[in-house]
């Protein structure tokens, strides 16, 4: 069975060059239903495989207004659902206000992230200027996927096998407001536990929330913060949550004159907020460390009075607005370039009982989207999975895992002119260990112009896939991806 569902009109100009509308970010506007029997499968789709990988992608389908930034296109998910040696695909678009607004319209109404002062609507994110595009991380929780951009969105709900529009989840949307819900939410696998956050510019500040097994938010807060700034990740471990506060923010003059512009300020040191899970309103214990920026971390856990945290560190991070070329592409692209920022997987260590921070780098591998298996997220592991980057370009060409025990790395690359986005760990059904499993990721292949789902081994990454799915058409790059295992398709089970 392969069937288009539904196809949206593109309004983007024929003669639009952007080099993030075109190329492997070209958009797409078709959404499919496909399964095994219509895709073309190599190798095979082991049976002990269930459960769906979903990604996410910032897919724009109208001519943008003004200067357009990758992050700016509506969110698109692509899944792929396994079970009993089958598959199925499927891929929609997010349903936000803002989509069906500009879908009603035909054409845009938001102007994107670099030129927020440029809106005639009212707008969602921690500035309250841009389109709800729901285009960053994507997860799920209590059964249904969650779709959010990294800013902050209205908390998008989807069905995990189906991918139906289920509309803003009414008890997360409640609490939150206008002030949404941003990326990098963490779920504990233990308790059914989702821990999440935004950071308004007014006032500014981190808003953090928990949302127990049932999807009822049971505890939010507000941690006060000195100017507004943009943090993208959040950490947990059994019974702590972590918080960041970085010093790649807004130029205060240029703010006070109505212009946001991130600027990092290497002579202020990163924070990290410690705040006990239990008692999510008792005192901040805030730890220091040498100025650098993160995006993602692989992982956060406990040794006895320490907090581990594993994180991809920059120490030349560049605004998106931000570098020394004229062309504001060029200026995008080295923000977004990890060879440029060099990001490198480190491991930071908070003691509780002394205040006392240290700082190590894990390996010297330009890395970045590092993930571990769901299971061990928030505790002990060894092993993490990462993506490799192609030189010059925001486009991932391998991954490598590490081994954190041993020290020792194994990786694949995809191969010339093709590129994947975030990988996840499956856990085999009955697993024996925490790398027992696959890992999942969708590639595009510029030469060939099409996409694959592979199936690699994660014990043996470096043989290449056991099995790779042939999707309709080529898909756009993205970034966020998440697993779910197909016990928790439909609710968050106490023990996986």
């Amino acid at each position: 069975m392969l069937k288009v569902m539904n196809e949206e009109r593109c309004t983007i100009l024929e003669g639009n060059d952007s080099p993030f509308l075109n190329g492997a970010f070209k958009p797409n506007f078709k959404e499919y239903n496909a399964d095994t029997s219509s895709l073309t499968v190599k190798g095979e789709i082991p049976e002990d495989l269930w459960g769906v990988y979903v990604r996410n992608t910032h897919n724009q389908v109208h001519e943008p207004l003004g200067k357009y930034h990758p992050f700016d296109g509506d969110g698109m998910l692509h899944a792929m659902y396994f079970n009993n040696g089958q598959a199925e695909y499927r891929n929609r678009f997010v349903h936000t206000t803002g989509f069906l607004a500009e879908k009603g319209a035909g054409n845009a109404l938001w102007p994107g992230i670099l030129e927020p002062d440029r809106r005639a609507f009212r707008g969602w994110g921690a500035i309250g200027a841009m389109k709800d595009n729901a285009g960053t991380d994507i997860i799920c929780h209590a059964g249904k996927l969650l779709a959010t951009m990294s800013q902050g969105s209205e908390p998008w709900r989807l069905d995990p096998v189906t991918l139906e529009n289920l509309g803003p989840d009414p008890k997360l949307a409640s609490v939150v407001g206008h002030d949404g819900i941003a990326g990098e939410f963490k779920i504990d696998s233990k308790t059914g536990d989702m821990v999440f956050l935004n950071y308004p510019e007014n006032p500014p500040c981190i808003n953090v929330g928990i949302a127990n097994a049932a999807g009822d938010v049971v505890d939010y807060r507000r941690v006060d913060l000195p100017s507004p700034r943009w943090p993208h990740d959040l950490g947990i471990t059994e019974n702590f949550i972590i918080i960041h506060d970085l010093p790649l923010f807004f130029d205060a003059e240029l703010l006070a004159a109505g212009k946001r512009e991130l600027r990092f300020h290497d002579h202020i040191p990163s924070r990290f907020g410690i705040i006990p899970r239990a008692n999510l309103h008792a005192d901040v214990q805030w730890f220091e460390t040498e100025p650098s920026f993160i995006l993602h971390s692989a992982n956060y856990y406990e040794h006895g009075d320490e907090i581990i945290m594993d994180s991809c560190l920059s120490f030349d991070p560049k605004g998106p607005g931000v570098s020394e070329h004229k062309d504001h592409n060029a200026r995008i692209m080295a923000h977004l370039d990890k060879h440029q920022t060099k990001t490198r997987l480190h491991r930071l260590t908070f003691n509780l009982s002394t205040g006392k921070s240290s700082q190590t780098r894990i390996n010297d591998e330009i890395v970045e989207f590092p993930v571990c298996a769901n299971a061990v997220k928030g505790y002990p592991y060894r092993y993490a999975y990462a993506s490799l980057f192609e030189p010059g370009q925001w486009l991932m060409n391998g991954i490598i895992k590490f081994d954190l025990d041993t020290g020792g790395t194994t990786r694949y690359h995809y191969g010339p002119q093709r590129y994947g986005g975030e990988v996840h760990f499956a856990a085999k059904k009955n697993s024996q260990s925490e790398d027992d499993g696959y890992l999942i990721v969708f590639v595009q292949d510029l030469a060939a112009d099409q996409s694959e789902c592979l199936i690699l081994d994660a014990q043996a990454i470096d043989q290449g896939p056991v099995g790779s799915i042939t999707l309709p058409e080529r898909i756009q790059t993205g970034t966020h991806a998440c697993w779910v295992e197909g016990e928790r398709l439909h609710g968050e089970p106490q023990h996986l």
